[in-house]
């Protein structure tokens, strides 16, 4: 059995839940969300609204991944839409820069061209400061997500560290040519 598919979700305070057919809506002062779950894992309301159940049908290997699975994001959506998820990104490298103009987020990188990225519907991105870049939203996945998009386009280097990396990443810096 699948100890985290055990346990019940609770609905936190602020926070209205409905399951209607397979799909779970959560609406709260951050937001919206619903997924539509398999069709061998049910999702209902238990102590008046106030927790979810997850449970699954049979004992088959898909089913059992399922089980879990479904329950964290039904978990993730509702801390997503009362607290919403942030992510946090530092730019390393002499005349890296980052700007937000609108829904662009413009970034210039050490390439010949200034890189440009439409912000995703339903997150919220900011610039601090010209090196470092915060992506909030309700939606765990979309954030880190574009996060990861936004880190992919320049990696940190192992050799000076230059590049984009998760605020509080460690890059583990190689030693050149001449440390032999």
């Amino acid at each position: 059995m699948s100890r985290i598919g055990k346990k019940p979700v609770s609905v936190i305070d602020g926070v209205k839940v409905s399951v209607a057919d397979r799909i779970v809506s959560v609406e709260g002062p951050k937001g919206k969300l619903q997924i539509s779950h398999h069709p061998d894992i049910s999702v209902e309301l238990i102590d008046e609204g106030k927790s979810i159940a997850v449970r699954r049908s049979d004992d088959e290997r898909q089913s059992r991944a399922l089980h879990g699975l479904t329950r964290a994001l039904i978990n993730n959506m509702i801390f997503g839409v009362k607290n919403g998820y942030e992510k946090k990104l530092e730019i390393i490298g002499v005349g890296y820069v980052c700007s937000v103009q609108g829904k662009k987020l413009n970034l210039r990188v050490g390439f010949a061209n200034e890189l440009k990225r439409d912000i995703p519907a339903g997150l919220e991105v900011t610039c601090p400061d010209q090196t470092h870049i915060v992506i909030r939203g309700c939606d765990k996945q979309s954030v880190g997500q574009f996060a990861a998009e936004i880190r992919a386009l320049r990696k940190p280097e192992p050799y000076k560290g230059k590049g984009i990396r998760y605020q509080g990443e460690v890059v583990k810096i190689k030693p050149g040519k001449s440390a032999t």
